[in-house]
């Protein structure tokens, strides 16, 4: 790691950040000519080139080519976006067009579609929501046959929701087994979630109080246990704007491109990334290798938590793209339509 702020020198400090907002704004490597063009420092280009090779030295800067000015490293970017940026509200114009799609009447899934939408369009970057997950409330269950070793299990919800999935049977399975169990679920556990109703069971079991032998036991563990699996295996990502990501910097990298989007296919290595902002309070931001997804990509994220009655935390919104992201402007953004859907939420 390079140094914190307070360890860089004024005149350090100022040259560092001349080069991260060029970089930012340009993608290209920024050299000691452009520096004194733009920076008002009054320093001579080799003045200025001392200052550069010890913030290199330090990590926080390097040189693509041996000839090229110097853009940051990862290092260097998130010290720039920890200690140093300085961010820009969103304007009037962006507000209205975040709170004018989110905010349209019909279901809240089309207004976390559009939050997805909106966002890609405002930041040049893919826009990304999580879903809040929603697990199904019982009110019937059944078994269907399927062979010796399989069964389909049917689920009804509350909602009139109806889903199937293929659960597979201990061997020696008998028939009645699969009745008592479905009867046992939709007599017992109706009204619960599948979360409740597991930990229902789990209590009975546990007092003895469930009238259940062990096979037809197994088989409502394996009933329920199916949906909760499978919904964690495929969480809900809703992804809008991946051609934003083939910029005119492409061209140079299709490679970095290629991997990322890879990445954004693979929805669940996504999506368990954002999970890692749930649990904040404020925006997170993810840069480059500081995570092993996009170790090889080199891309980041920004995505804040968004709530629900009572604050409780429901989902993610955010953006991804490279590193090379305007972060003063995207971070106040991805904040701002974040509290809009908490208030849509409430």
């Amino acid at each position: 790691m390079g140094p914190a702020v307070p360890e860089l020198s004024d005149r350090a400090r100022a040259i560092f950040r001349v080069v991260v907002e060029s970089y930012l704004r340009s993608g290209a490597p920024v050299g000691s000519r452009t520096i004194s063009q733009l920076s008002g420092l009054n320093l001579s280009p080799a003045s200025i080139r001392n200052v550069m090779q010890d913030l290199e030295e330090a990590g926080l800067l390097a040189a693509p080519h041996i000839s090229a000015g110097r853009m940051p490293t990862e290092t260097g970017l998130r010290l720039f976006v920890d200690g140093m940026m300085q961010a820009d509200e969103p304007s009037e114009q962006e507000r209205a067009a975040i709170e004018r799609q989110i905010g349209q009447t019909g279901p809240i899934e089309e207004a976390l579609a559009a939050a997805s939408a909106v966002l890609s369009g405002l930041s040049a970057c893919a826009g990304l929501v999580l879903v809040p997950k929603q697990e199904p409330i019982l009110r019937q269950f059944a078994f269907v046959s399927l062979s010796r070793d399989q069964a389909l299990a049917v689920l009804v919800g509350a909602d009139g929701t109806v889903e199937n999935r293929v659960v597979a049977l201990p061997p020696g399975t008998d028939p009645s087994a699969l009745v008592e169990a479905a009867n046992y679920i939709s007599s017992e556990l109706v009204g619960l979630t599948l979360s409740q109703a597991q930990a229902r069971l789990t209590a009975e079991i546990g007092l003895g109080r469930a009238q259940l032998d062990r096979a037809s036991h197994d088989l409502v563990q394996r009933g329920l246990a199916v949906w909760s699996t499978d919904g964690a295996d495929r969480p809900v990502l809703i992804v809008r704007g991946q051609a934003n990501l083939i910029d005119q910097s492409a061209a140079e990298d299709l490679e970095r491109v290629r991997l990322l989007l890879d990445e954004l296919e693979g929805k669940e290595e996504i999506s368990r990334l954002l999970e890692g902002a749930r649990a904040g309070s404020a925006t997170k931001i993810f840069i480059g290798s500081e995570n092993k997804l996009f170790a090889l990509s080199g891309s980041s994220i920004i995505a804040a938590p968004y709530r629900a009655r009572e604050g409780r935390v429901v989902g993610v919104v955010g953006v991804i793209g490279p590193t090379r992201l305007n972060y003063a402007r995207v971070v106040p953004m991805v904040d701002f339509t974040a509290h809009a859907l908490s208030r849509l939420m409430a």
